[in-house]
C-alpha cells in the first residue's frame, strides 16, 4: 500500500509546487491601501531540468483583460531588472521622490501606465538579474542566445499556465539593449509557431524605445549628435569627419589625430549627463547592502545605520534617485514577502547587475528587421530626442537601411495641443516617432506623452 500511495505523493509534491509558482499580491509594502490594479508575480523554470528560475510581474489590463493585448517586457542592460519598466516607465506604480529617511520608501499610483490598455508580463532577464536565479553553476550562463531562447520558453510555458490569454494578440516590448534581444526573440518564436511548437503564441509584433541596434548606426551616431545639439565646435565636428572619416568606433591605433580629436570631444561632453544632455548630471552607484552590512536584513531595523552610511550616491532631485530608492526598496525582508521571492534564492537585489559574465553574440539586429518586416509583423520604434546614448540620427539611419518606401513623410503628433514628438509611417508596418524632451528609455521622462503614442498606435489609430 505504502508503494502505491508514493507516485501519489510525488504527483502532489509537483503539483504543490505549480500552484506555488505564482500568487496574487494585493498589498504592496509603502503602497497606501489594496492595490488598485491585479498584480501576480512567480517564477516559471527553464532549460534543462528548469535549472534557469525566472522572476515576473505581471499586471492585467485596467481596461478589458480578456480581449487587450499582451506585452512581454524586457529590460535593456543587459542584465537590468524589469522592475526598471515596472516603476520607472510604463508600470502603475513610480517612487515618491522624497529624501530617504531610513523607512520604507513610499510607492504612488502612475496614472500613464500602458497597463491601463494591455496586460503587461516584466520578466527578469537574463538569469541573475532582479530576482530571476539559477540551481546550478553551469545555469549561470548569460548571452545574447541564452536571453533569446529563455524569453521564447518562458512565454510557451507562462501562457501554457495562462490559457484565457492564449487568444490575446502579444506583443514583444523593451528598450535599450534590448533592441538587440526583441527582435530576436520575435523571430524565435514566429519561426516555433511556424514549426507548430505548442501553445501557438498570437504574436503581432513588438515596439522598441531608445533600441540599440547596431553599433554602426548607434555609437558614430553620437558624434554629429553631439554637433547638433551644440555640445562641441564647428571646426571639431569637421575635424572628426575629416580625420577619422565618419567612422568613430573601431579607429586606427596610429590614426593619431582622429585620436586627438576625440579626446577633445569626450573632454567637452565630460559634465554632460548622457541619457538625457539637458539633466543635472549625478552619480549612478547604489549602495551594495551585504557590503554594508554582512547580510541583508529589515530596514526598519537598521535605519540609523543606512542613515550614517555616505557613500557617493544620487541626491534628491537626481533623477537617479529613484533607482536608489528602489535598492532600499526591495532589499527589504517584508517586500520580498509580499512579492512571494522564494527566501534565499538571491543576495542583494540590484537594479542592474552589470558584474555577472555575459556574452554578447549578436553584433546587429538589423538583419531580424528585415525579415519580421517581410513577415507583416507591426512594428513602433521611438526614441527619446535627447539621449545621447542612443541617439535618435542612428535609429533613423538604420530604418533608412531598410529601404522601405514612406507611407505618411515626417509630420508632428500632438498631445493636449502641443507637439509631443515626430512621426514617420513606413511600409511594411514600421512606425517610427521621437518623443520630445525624453531622454534614454523614453517613458520615464515623459510618461503622459509616451502612453497617449503607445495607447494610439496599439489601436491602430495615427499618433
Amino acid at each position: 500500500m505504502a508503494k502505491q500511495c508514493l507516485p501519489l505523493l510525488l504527483l502532489l509534491q509537483v503539483w504543490l509546487h505549480l500552484a506555488a509558482a505564482h500568487s496574487t499580491v494585493k498589498f504592496l509594502p509603502g503602497f497606501k491601501g489594496p492595490l488598485p490594479f491585479h498584480l501576480e508575480t512567480g517564477y516559471v523554470g527553464v532549460d534543462e531540468a528548469e535549472d534557469v528560475q525566472l522572476f515576473y510581474y505581471f499586471i492585467k489590463s485596467q481596461r478589458n483583460p480578456k480581449d487587450d493585448p499582451l506585452l512581454l517586457w524586457l529590460t535593456g542592460g543587459p542584465g537590468c531588472s524589469a522592475f526598471s519598466g515596472l516603476a520607472f516607465e510604463i508600470g502603475p506604480i513610480n517612487f515618491e521622490e522624497r529624501e530617504y529617511n531610513g523607512s520604507l520608501p513610499t510607492l504612488v499610483f502612475n496614472p500613464y501606465s500602458w497597463t491601463q490598455v494591455s496586460s503587461i508580463i516584466f520578466l527578469d532577464l537574463p538569469v541573475s538579474t532582479g530576482f530571476s536565479y539559477a540551481r546550478t553553476p553551469l545555469a549561470l550562463q548569460r548571452s545574447d542566445f541564452k536571453q533569446v531562447s529563455q524569453a521564447e520558453q518562458f512565454l510557451r510555458k507562462w501562457l501554457m499556465d495562462h490559457q484565457e490569454f492564449l487568444s490575446n494578440p502579444v506583443y514583444i516590448s523593451g528598450d535599450s539593449y534590448s533592441g538587440i534581444i526583441v527582435p530576436a526573440v520575435v523571430q524565435k518564436i514566429s519561426n516555433g509557431n511556424n514549426d507548430g511548437i505548442k501553445p501557438l503564441i498570437n504574436l503581432k509584433g513588438y515596439t522598441l524605445g531608445n533600441p540599440f541596434t547596431d553599433p554602426t548606426f548607434d555609437l558614430n551616431s553620437r558624434i554629429p549628435f553631439s554637433h547638433g545639439m551644440g555640445l562641441i565646435s564647428d571646426e571639431l565636428y569637421e575635424s572628426l569627419k575629416k580625420s577619422c572619416g565618419g567612422e568613430y568606433q573601431s579607429i586606427d591605433p596610429k590614426n593619431s589625430e582622429c585620436l586627438e580629436n576625440l579626446e577633445a570631444r569626450d573632454k567637452c561632453i565630460s559634465e554632460i549627463e548622457q541619457s538625457h544632455i539637458l539633466e543635472r548630471k549625478c552619480p549612478s552607484v547604489t549602495p551594495r547592502l551585504i557590503d554594508m552590512f554582512g547580510k541583508r536584513r529589515n530596514l526598519r531595523e537598521n535605519s540609523q545605520e543606512f542613515l550614517h552610511f555616505k557613500p557617493d550616491l544620487p541626491t534628491i532631485g537626481c533623477r537617479t534617485y529613484g533607482h536608489l530608492l528602489a535598492t532600499y526598496w526591495a532589499n527589504d525582508d517584508n517586500v520580498r514577502k509580499a512579492l512571494h521571492v522564494r527566501e534565499g534564492s538571491i543576495g542583494e537585489w540590484q537594479r542592474c547587475n552589470y558584474k555577472s559574465p555575459y556574452t554578447y553574440e549578436i553584433k546587429s539586429s538589423v538583419k531580424n528587421h528585415i525579415d519580421l518586416g517581410i513577415k507583416g509583423y507591426r512594428r513602433l520604434i521611438y526614441s527619446g530626442d535627447h539621449d545621447m546614448e542612443v541617439p535618435f540620427l542612428g535609429t533613423q539611419a538604420w530604418i533608412r537601411s531598410l529601404n522601405y518606401s514612406i507611407v505618411d513623410d515626417w509630420h508632428p503628433w500632438h498631445f493636449q495641443g502641443q507637439v509631443a514628438g515626430y512621426t514617420r509611417t513606413y511600409s511594411s508596418q514600421l512606425t517610427f516617432a521621437t518623443v520630445k524632451g525624453a531622454g534614454h528609455t523614453a517613458p520615464g521622462y515623459r510618461p503622459a506623452e509616451c502612453f497617449a503614442m503607445f495607447k494610439r498606435w496599439i489601436v491602430q489609430e495615427p499618433l
